[in-house]
């Protein structure tokens, strides 16, 4: 008898050549729990109902998902749930941003970058199409890797002097950061840790506006591109801390993967597994907000798929497309929250001047470990969206180090230049990180020198 799932007869394709790597995984599983299958010889007939079962299925796992007794309670609840901005994607769309930028009635704009970036071939087709509507623009460029509140200190000075009227923030994660504290102070007189993430939003003036932002992600990883949180270093207390208000939002994203192509396979791999820390992170964060988990899934399924082909080709447009799209979704994701990768790689950043996607590439095996018994019923999930055959903890740890090893990511922080006599200094600092008290799994500030240390001296090798 053939099998119903929800009213639905199955049909599995059959033949190596026929099925694709998840559907053939998928029949076979099927037929080992000894259940019959139906074969079609017409390939197309076939493939595409492959993909109506698979979407099917997926669609009841998650569902029963839902309703077990462990999300029953925070159904019965009240919860709070926001979601970003406007978001124009396409090849080629840089070109064509004079059209958003008149729609938006931009005059005026500074536009915001990291200092490696200034020169690229971007900048100048971002400064072409706003000249081709006729409006002017200034560069700012004076930014660090990790930007400090001395640079947001000079932007903001540089925003006033020009008589600009908005921000355009466009880079890797540095240059969408800076884009945004500037922003957030170009119009007004707090200093800028007013708007610490972990204080009450300063009260700004009757009228007060922020000046319009358009956030443009030249990497696909940092997911900064659109919400209105932003990492700065602050220089007297030498960490990295969380600045933000509720009424700053890009008023455009622009996501385009021509802008990708070009980039080192190094700085493609160290973006694009910041990307996947950002949709494993979020996803593991155990408040309830089924819309953030959703998205996350579907960022970790579409990294799974281009991320490596993202660096072994670098001018294919599919993957390029594929790894921006999953960035974005990854950053949507952690509107939920981040943790203890993120909390131990600001404070490594913060200090050592240390790229942040290669950061969290090498502390993420340690904070996996450290987390595994929190977050067992989330590993599936995680699985089946990267395409894995076992979904078990230890078959996802190692399919993660297998991956970081084929991106060439460096195993421990000390080939970073971290020394070991950090480790506690780093943890006492981490510790106070926002994303360390959405992680998971609890953990003081001794267990966090413990997970540091590991990723000093063992790394994925432990």
């Amino acid at each position: 008898m053939t099998p119903r799932f929800g009213g639905l007869f199955i049909g599995c394709p059959v033949g190596r050549d026929i099925v694709p790597q998840r559907g053939g995984e998928f029949g076979e599983n099927i037929s080992k729990a000894g259940r019959r299958c139906i074969t079609f010889s017409n390939y197309w007939r076939s493939f595409f109902l492959w993909l109506l079962i698979r979407s099917t299925i997926d669609l009841a796992l998650r569902y029963g998902q839902l309703v077990t007794d462990k999300y029953t309670e925070k159904l019965l609840s009240n919860h709070d749930w926001s979601f970003p901005v406007p978001i124009a994607y396409g090849p080629g769309r840089l070109e064509t941003l004079d059209q958003q930028a008149s729609a938006l009635a931009l005059t005026n704009p500074l536009i915001v970058t990291d200092k490696g970036s200034a020169e690229l071939p971007f900048m100048q087709t971002l400064q072409q199409a706003l000249r081709n509507a006729g409006i002017g623009s200034a560069v700012f460029s004076e930014v660090a890797p990790n930007p400090k509140d001395s640079d947001i200190a000079l932007a903001r000075e540089t925003y006033r002097q020009g008589g600009h009227d908005s921000v355009i923030a466009i880079g890797g994660g540095s240059g969408m950061d800076a884009g945004k504290a500037t922003a957030l102070t170009g119009n007004n007189d707090c200093d800028l840790w007013q708007f610490d993430f972990d204080r009450d939003a300063p009260a700004l003036p009757a009228g007060h506006v922020f000046p319009k932002l358009i956030c443009i992600p030249t990497t696909a990883g940092t997911g900064a591109e659109t919400e209105s949180t932003a990492m700065i270093t602050h220089t007297d207390r030498g960490m990295k801390l969380c600045v933000w208000h509720p009424d700053l939002k890009p008023s455009l994203t622009l996501l385009d993967p021509e802008i990708t192509v070009g980039l080192p396979s190094s700085l493609t791999a160290w973006t694009g597994v910041d990307a996947m820390v950002h949709a494993i992170e979020a996803y593991c964060v155990p408040d309830y907000h089924p819309l953030c988990d959703g998205i996350a899934l579907e960022a970790l399924e579409l990294i799974g798929r281009w991320l490596s082909t993202a660096v072994s080709t670098p001018d294919s447009m599919m993957a390029r497309g594929g790894m921006q799209i999953g960035a974005c979704l990854a950053g949507v994701s952690f509107l939920k929250g981040l943790g203890l990768v993120h909390a131990i790689s600001h404070m490594v950043g913060a200090e050592y001047d240390t790229h942040h996607g290669l950061t969290n590439a090498i502390v993420l095996p340690a904070v996996l470990r450290y987390n595994a018994p929190a977050i067992e019923d989330k590993v599936p999930a995680m699985s089946r969206a990267l395409g894995l055959r076992q979904a078990n903890f230890e078959a996802f740890h190692s399919a993660i180090c297998s991956l970081l090893d084929q991106l060439a990511i460096p195993v421990t922080l000390s080939e970073l230049g971290v020394p070991p006599e950090a480790a506690g200094r780093l943890a006492e600092k981490a510790h106070q990180d926002a994303a360390a008290g959405t992680n998971p799994r609890e953990a003081d500030v001794g267990a966090i020198e413990r997970l540091i240390l590991e990723a000093i001296t063992l790394g994925r090798c432990a």
